[in-house]
C-alpha cells in the first residue's frame, strides 16, 4: 500500500495559544485537520461562554473557515454550572477541561478540592457534556511518573463512580495503567493518545543530555509504557482516539533553567502517525484513530472531506522550526526518517 486517502482527521487535543503565537503556528494544524478540540488554559483562562466564543472568532480570523474550533471552558472550583449548561446548549463549547491545579503549564488555576465541583460534574453528566481531563495529581509524595495511575486511583474512578453517566475523555495517556483501565470501562469512556508519546520514551529525553523538545507533561515513561500506547493506537479499539496535545512555546523558553513543557508536532504529525502504523503492520487502523473514532465518541459526523497520504522512495523533510511573532518554534523531531507524504 503505497498511497492512502482517508476522511480528513481530527485531532481531539489541541493547544493554539493566543496573540502571536496563535498567528503564526494555527495555520500547522488546520492546514491538515478539519476539527480540533482547543484547550482553555490561555492566561487569564477561559471560563466563560463569552470569553469561548471570543477565541473561537480570534482562532477563525487566522485559520478561515474551513478549519472548526472546538472550544472547551477550563474548569475551576467556582465554575458556575448554569454557566456551562448555557454554553454548551448554545453550541459554544464542547466540553469542559479538567486541569488539577499545578499539573500543567497555565494550570494554577485548576481545581484542588474536587467536592466543589461536583454541581458542575452533575450537570454535565445530565446534559451529556464530556469532561476532559489532565490525568496527574500534584501530590508532592506522588513520584512524576506514577502521577497518571495516582489519579486513576484517587480521582478518576472514584469520580465516575459517583457521577454516573458523565462522558470523559482521558487526556495524553502515557501508561499500560491508564490504556487498561479504559479498556475494562464502557462507552462513556475514552482515551486520546498524542503523537510524540507513541514515539518517545523517558530515555529519549534523558540519555546522553537532556533533550528540551521532548519535555511533555504528562512526561514520557518507560519503553514497555510506549509499547502499551501503541497495542491501543493499532487495535482498532474505538476508546482511543488521537489528541496530539501539540503545544508551542518559544524555544527560548523550552531551552531554558527551567524549561516548558511541550512538543510541537502539528506540522509533521500525520507523516509520523502513517510510519508509525506502517512500521507497526497497522496500517489499515490508520483511518479509525485518527478520522473515525474520536467524532464516534462526541457524537458527530466524520468529515466528508479526504486527505490523500502517498508513499515515497526519499525521506520527506520539514522545517526544523516554525517562525512566529513569540519567536521560533522547534517542530518535533520523531528521530527516524519518514517516508509518508501529506498531498
Amino acid at each position: 500500500m503505497d498511497r492512502l486517502t482517508l476522511p480528513r482527521p481530527d485531532d481531539w487535543h489541541l493547544h493554539l495559544r493566543d496573540g502571536a503565537m496563535l498567528e503564526g503556528i494555527a495555520g500547522e494544524s488546520a492546514r491538515h485537520f478539519s476539527r480540533a478540540i482547543i484547550m482553555p488554559n490561555l492566561v487569564p483562562p477561559v471560563v466563560t461562554g463569552a470569553q469561548a466564543r471570543a477565541y473561537r472568532e480570534r482562532i477563525m480570523a487566522v485559520t478561515g473557515g474551513d478549519f472548526i474550533p472546538l472550544m472547551t471552558l477550563y474548569l475551576t472550583e467556582t465554575t458556575d454550572p448554569a454557566e456551562v449548561r448555557a454554553a454548551y446548549e448554545d453550541g459554544i463549547i464542547t466540553a469542559v477541561k479538567l486541569y488539577p491545579a499545578g499539573a500543567t503549564t497555565n494550570s494554577a488555576s485548576g481545581v484542588r478540592d474536587l467536592s466543589k465541583v461536583r454541581g458542575v460534574l452533575e450537570v454535565m453528566a445530565e446534559a451529556g457534556i464530556p469532561l476532559l481531563t489532565h490525568g496527574e495529581v500534584t501530590d508532592p509524595d506522588v513520584d512524576i511518573f506514577d502521577r497518571e495511575a495516582a489519579f486513576i486511583e484517587r480521582v478518576l474512578d472514584p469520580m465516575r463512580r459517583t457521577t454516573p453517566g458523565l462522558r470523559v475523555v482521558m487526556e495524553h495517556i502515557t501508561t499500560s495503567d491508564a490504556v487498561a483501565y479504559v479498556e475494562t470501562a464502557p462507552t462513556d469512556l475514552g482515551a486520546t493518545i498524542t503523537t510524540h508519546h507513541l514515539v518517545i520514551n523517558r530515555n529519549n529525553i534523558l540519555v546522553g543530555g537532556i533533550k528540551p523538545h521532548y519535555y511533555c507533561l504528562p512526561v514520557a515513561k518507560r519503553e514497555t509504557h510506549r509499547k502499551a500506547l501503541l497495542r491501543a493506537a493499532i487495535s482498532g479499539d474505538p476508546r482511543f482516539f488521537l489528541g496530539t496535545d501539540s503545544a508551542p512555546h518559544p524555544d527560548s523558553d523550552k531551552e531554558s533553567a527551567c524549561g516548558c513543557a511541550g512538543c510541537f508536532t502539528a506540522t509533521n504529525t500525520l507523516s509520523i502517525l502513517a510510519q508509525v502504523f506502517e512500521d507497526a503492520g497497522a496500517l489499515d487502523r490508520l483511518e479509525g484513530f485518527i478520522s473515525r473514532h474520536g467524532p464516534a465518541f462526541y457524537g458527530l459526523p466524520v468529515n466528508t472531506g479526504t486527505l490523500t497520504l502517498q508513499k515515497t522512495d526519499t525521506p520527506v523533510t520539514y522545517p526544523a522550526r516554525i517562525s512566529t511573532g513569540a519567536g521560533p518554534v522547534t517542530v518535533f523531531d520523531p528521530g527516524f526518517p519518514l517516508y509518508w507524504r501529506v498531498m
